[in-house]
């Protein structure tokens, strides 16, 4: 276990259900159970199914945050709250009620069987490129500036959620 703070990202997605207290909700249990502390969240982002188009549009959003957890230990608690909430393993790419993946972990780099950090899609997900740049427009992972990457994605289909309309 870290004895410092270590920053994290993160990125949340949801699209059963009411999505974006889905993700409120995922925000205050990592907080209350001494997961992790949020330093900033991102808007709030509709975005259209990846992968499987046959589903809802997601609620996505990013935060950054700070730990003391390892990387594997800060896996598991995360992945305790998805079941704690109700996540089903569904297809890959399918409908959830509450995704949360580490995007990176501090500047560490890992490839193992189930933790890849920074996470091995950022890059490819103008859904996380877009909110993680809105609270960290400095960032760069691997020499790569996520504000530049999400400039040049092709975020057609993404806009910010509507206060009003929140499910």
């Amino acid at each position: 276990m870290p004895e410092t703070d270590i920053t994290i990202g993160l990125g949340f997605g949801s699209n059963i259900g009411a999505r974006a207290q889905n993700i409120e909700t995922a925000k205050r249990l990592i907080e209350e159970r001494g997961i992790a502390r949020i330093l900033s969240m991102s808007s709030l982002y509709r975005t259209p199914p990846w992968g499987f188009a046959e589903q809802e549009d997601f609620a996505n959003a990013c935060a950054l945050a700070v730990t003391r957890l390892d990387p594997h230990e800060l896996l598991a608690a995360l992945k305790q709250i998805e079941r704690d909430m109700g996540r089903r393993q569904t297809l890959r790419w399918g409908p959830r009620l509450i995704d949360i993946d580490i995007l990176f972990y501090g500047t560490e780099n890992r490839d193992e069987p189930d933790l890849v950090l920074p996470h091995k899609e950022l890059f490819n997900r103008p859904f996380v490129l877009l909110p993680l740049a809105e609270i960290a427009p400095d960032l760069r992972l691997n020499g790569q500036a996520v504000a530049k990457a999400a400039a040049t994605a092709d975020v057609s289909g993404i806009t910010k959620w509507e206060t009003a309309n929140h499910e």
